[in-house]
C-alpha cells in the first residue's frame, strides 16, 4: 500500500473523508455494526443523486433487479464520493458507480478488490462558471470546484487551464500574477449555493448540477466535457472481487438489469427523469433533470457539434482504449494526496488488471449485440482528445 494505511487514505487529503452522516441512510449506519460478521443473501446497491447514477436507479424503478439477486429496498443514497467509497470499501454496499480514475485508485492504493464490469455512462458532465465569466482566462486568481481529486472532471479541467498556460494549484491561494487557479474539492450539492455567493468562479461536476445552474441564472456552462474528450467514461459500474467470487450470478443479474436500464433511458429520456424525480430518487426537480438529459436549448456554441457533446451517454461496453488514456492522464494530474501508486501504474496493462467485461460482454449479447447500442463490431476506438 507504499506506506499509506487504509485510514489514512479514507481520513487523509485524498478526498475521501469520513464523517458524521457518512452511510447516507439510517438503516445502513446501523448495519455498519455488524459489519463483517454476516453476508447479505441480496447484493446491496449505493449511489450518488447525479442524472450519472441514472441506470441503476431505473433498473430499480423499472422493476429490472431479479428478486433475491439485489436487496428489494431502493439504492442507498449517498451525498459526497467519499461516502460512497467508504461504504464499498468497508463492504456496507456491493454494487455501485464510481468515477473511473477513483475505481483506479481504490484498486492500487487499497487493494480494495474494485472491478469494474462496465461503463456506466459516457459525458453528462461540465464547466460552469459565474454569468459574467466568458473565458477561462477570467478563472486565473480565483477558486475553482472540483468533485474528487481522482475524476475526469479533474483531469479535464486541468488540461484545459494548461492549454491556455494557466497553472492549477493545491491548498495554495490563487495568484493572478502567477496565472494560478486554486482547486478545491466540494460535493456537488454544495456546488451551487458556493457558486451563488461567489466564493467559487465556477465548478465542474456531473448533472444535473450545470442545468441547476441555468436555469436559476447563477452560473452559465462554460464547455461540455465531452466536448473536450469525445464519449468519455465518467462514472463506471463496479462490485469486489469477493462478491464476484460468491456471488457470480447475482452480477450477471445486476449487469443486465443495468445494461437494460440504458436501452430504456435511450429509448425515452424524458420518461427516464419523471421516474428519477416522481420515484424520489434524485432530490432535483424535474426541469433541471429533463435538460440534463436531453440539453433541448444548446446553452453554447459547441466546438464539435458532430460529437453531440452535451448528451449524456448510456453504452455499457468499456474501452480499453479509455482506460489506457485515462491512466497516462493520471500521471499528469495534481491532487491533494498520496500519488505513489501511479509509479508502479502501467498504462498498458491498467485495463486488464481492473476491468472484467464478461458479465457484461453476456448482457449486451442478450439485449442483440454491440449494434443495439450502436458500438462497433470490432469494438475498438481511438480516444479523441481536443484541448478549446
Amino acid at each position: 500500500m507504499s506506506g499509506i494505511s487504509r485510514r489514512h487514505l479514507l481520513t487523509g487529503a485524498t478526498g475521501l473523508t469520513v464523517a458524521a452522516g457518512l452511510y447516507g441512510s439510517a438503516d445502513l449506519a446501523r448495519s455498519a455494526a455488524t459489519a463483517g460478521q454476516r453476508r447479505e443473501s441480496a447484493l446491496r446497491i449505493g449511489y450518488l443523486p447525479i442524472t450519472d447514477a441514472a441506470p441503476l436507479l431505473i433498473a430499480h424503478s423499472a422493476h429490472l433487479y431479479p428478486s433475491g439477486s439485489v436487496s428489494g429496498s431502493k439504492p442507498v443514497l449517498f451525498r459526497s464520493w467519499s461516502g460512497l467509497a467508504e461504504a464499498f470499501v468497508s463492504r456496507q454496499i456491493d454494487v455501485a458507480h464510481l468515477l473511473m480514475p477513483m475505481a483506479i485508485q481504490l484498486r492500487h492504493v487499497l487493494g480494495a478488490g474494485v472491478r469494474v464490469l462496465g461503463w456506466n455512462h459516457t459525458n453528462g458532465s461540465a464547466l460552469t462558471v459565474a454569468p459574467d465569466i466568458t473565458d477561462l482566462e477570467q478563472l486565473i486568481g480565483t477558486q475553482v470546484a472540483i468533485p474528487f481529486w481522482w475524476s475526469i472532471h479533474n483531469i479535464v479541467l486541468q488540461k484545459l487551464l494548461r492549454a491556455r498556460d494557466i497553472t492549477p494549484v493545491v491548498r495554495r491561494t490563487a495568484s493572478r500574477s502567477r496565472r494560478t487557479v486554486e482547486l478545491v474539492v466540494m460535493s456537488p450539492s454544495d456546488m451551487v449555493p458556493a457558486l451563488a455567493n461567489r466564493s467559487i468562479s465556477g465548478y465542474v461536476v456531473a448533472d444535473p448540477f450545470n442545468a441547476i445552474a441555468q436555469i436559476k441564472k447563477i452560473g452559465r456552462i462554460h464547455v461540455f466535457l465531452g466536448d473536450v474528450w469525445r464519449e468519455h467514461a465518467c462514472c463506471v459500474l463496479v462490485t469486489r472481487d469477493d462478491v464476484i467470487a460468491e456471488r457470480p450470478l447475482a452480477v450477471q443479474a445486476v449487469t443486465d438489469a443495468v445494461v437494460s436500464a440504458q436501452l430504456r433511458i435511450n429509448m425515452d429520456r424524458g420518461r427516464a427523469a419523471e421516474a428519477l424525480t416522481s420515484g424520489g430518487y434524485l432530490p432535483q426537480p424535474l426541469p433541471a433533470v429533463r435538460t440534463a438529459l436531453a440539453y433541448p436549448n444548446p446553452p453554447y456554441q459547441f466546438q464539435r457539434p458532430d460529437w453531440s457533446p452535451q448528451l449524456v451517454g448510456f453504452q455499457p461496453y468499456p474501452y480499453p482504449s479509455f482506460t489506457r488514456r485515462l491512466v497516462e492522464a493520471m500521471h499528469d494530474t495534481v491532487v491533494d494526496g498520496d500519488r505513489s501508486f501511479l509509479d508502479k501504474l502501467d498504462p498498458s496493462r491498467a485495463h486488464g488488471e481492473l476491468v472484467d467485461d464478461t458479465f457484461v460482454m453476456n448482457s449486451i449479447a442478450a439485449q442483440g449485440g454491440t449494434h443495439v447500442f450502436g458500438l462497433p463490431a470490432g469494438l475498438d476506438r481511438t480516444e479523441q482528445v481536443h484541448l478549446l
